[in-house]
């Protein structure tokens, strides 16, 4: 009988860890194509964004830039913890572990403080549109973003170089929890996260409520007839596009940083799994989102990526256009409708 239950309890125990390592091998695949969807939509944005701003000198797009280099730096970042979720017999050490989540914070840091910063930037065109060039120096833009890059590596790296920030575990899976300490966590979150949020909140509000008041004056003026439509329909896109950021914004970081919170203060409140499996891949994707939203829509970055698109292609199609020494030459019409 004790036999039967050794083997009842060795099965018992071989279908849990196989679960979990089934479990962990999907969940290093999907953070493994989440990264790599998150590089290649942000390394052409960074790409064009250099290129556009070294023609025409745009300063309120270095933060659109800077934005596009942050969400890269998360897509590379993360693809170190896929391969970690995939190597399920590679332990690594605690100090590895912990420089790993610590480069991954920072670079999530630096992705929320580039929206904030972009925020800022756009608020201050609109309530100052007269003193904004006068105001966005070069040299403020630098300070800016050098400050910025500065908190995101304090945030990061802080309990490398604090050892007091860190948690022994034993847990073979390289996580937030399981190498920083709850407290430094929590206020990382309370002084951190949610004042960064609110902010965020205040100033779209606030560019919201300026677009409902030309609106709204505008159909007045309308219904005077000495106002034409079209400028009514922009600020009416515009209200759109600053809904859709805020709930973007919102919808990706806050359900993590909620249950993380629950997690800390009440770990048997909330499913482990629950916050590191999923709730942190809908953060993730805001840095899958962020190209689509600040820099996809425009037109000078659409025209950059359509020649950016077309010059790759004709390169591509260079070599199958040359006569080779054994073949013949491919007629000019033909290369000329495959360049087109």
């Amino acid at each position: 009988m004790a036999a039967e239950d050794a083997v009842g309890g060795t099965a018992a125990q071989w279908c849990v860890s196989h679960s979990a390592a089934v479990a962990s091998t999907a969940v290093g695949a999907i953070l493994a194509a989440l990264a790599s969807l998150i590089l290649a939509a942000n390394v052409p944005v960074a790409i064009v964004l250099l290129c556009h701003i070294h023609k025409s000198g745009s300063k309120g797009l270095c933060f659109v830039l800077n934005l596009a280099l942050a969400d890269a730096m998360v897509g590379f970042t993360v693809m170190g913890v896929a391969v970690d979720e995939l190597s399920q017999q590679f332990y690594s050490s605690q100090n590895f572990c912990v420089l790993r989540m610590a480069f991954v914070t920072s670079s999530c840091a630096a992705s929320i403080l580039s929206l904030i910063l972009v925020a800022c930037d756009r608020h201050l065109a609109i309530r100052k549109p007269f003193h904004y060039l006068q105001l966005m120096t070069r040299l403020r833009v630098g300070l800016c973003l050098v400050g910025l890059w500065l908190v995101a590596a304090t945030v990061g790296f802080l309990p490398v170089f604090v050892p007091r920030f860190q948690r022994i575990s034993h847990y073979w899976k390289c996580s937030f929890f399981s190498v920083f300490q709850p407290s430094y966590m929590l206020t990382l979150f309370c002084f951190g996260f949610f004042p960064a949020l609110f902010l965020f909140l205040f100033l779209y509000c606030d560019m919201l409520k300026i677009a409902s008041v030309h609106v709204q004056h505008i159909q007045k003026v309308q219904l005077a007839g000495a106002c034409p439509p079209p400028r009514a329909t922009s600020d009416m896109k515009a209200m759109r596009t600053v809904a859709v950021l805020i709930g973007c914004f919102t919808a990706s970081w806050l359900p993590f940083f909620m249950a993380s919170v629950v997690q800390i203060v009440c770990a048997e409140c909330l499913p482990y799994r629950l916050n590191e499996n999923f709730l942190w891949l809908l953060g993730l994707g805001n840095s899958l989102l962020n190209p689509l939203l600040y820099s996809y829509w425009q037109r000078d970055v659409q025209f950059q990526l359509s020649q950016l698109a077309a010059a790759l292609k004709r390169r591509l199609l260079l070599p199958l256009c040359l006569p080779g020494r054994d073949t013949k030459a491919l007629p000019a019409v033909s290369c000329l409708e495959l360049q087109d």
